[in-house]
């Protein structure tokens, strides 16, 4: 997965091998290694390649862009894959977001909605704490 996610990340940035190749401080050669598979970089030169996309390095190392059928996402923003909504409109949400996101059994979550967006949730504290500070700030 890496060196795909590596060279579709080179032309989605409009880059050359050549120019990223100089960004990472290595040949041009080694990058083009790096994104047939034949060899992988570093630790420290993949962490320099995550920070030239702004990803995180997990993401360039291991996304499966197969399983959702879109593109790497800039760090911090995640696709967590699909959930299938109950017969009661329940949904589960899945490990790895509820890991990054802190979210335990017995947490209550606010669902938010438009129309033209979607759907979002946020925990209950967080909402009351945005809330708060929009009053003061009035």
């Amino acid at each position: 997965m890496f060196h795909d996610n590596l060279a579709s990340l080179r032309k989605l940035h409009h880059m050359t091998q050549e120019e990223l190749s100089e960004k990472v401080g290595v040949s041009r050669q080694a990058l083009a290694k790096w994104e047939l598979g034949e060899t992988t970089p570093d630790v420290m030169k993949a962490k320099q390649l995550a920070e030239v996309f702004d990803v995180s390095l997990d993401d360039l190392m291991n996304y499966d862009p197969g399983q959702t059928g879109l593109a790497l996402p800039p760090k911090g923003k995640h696709i967590f894959g699909v959930v299938k909504v109950g017969e009661k409109g329940q949904i589960v949400i899945p490990q790895r977001a509820r890991k990054i996101f802190d979210i335990a059994p017995g947490d209550r979550l606010i669902v938010l909605g438009d129309e033209s967006q979607g759907l979002a949730l946020i925990k209950e504290d967080g909402f009351l704490k945005i809330m708060d500070a929009i009053r003061k700030a009035e």
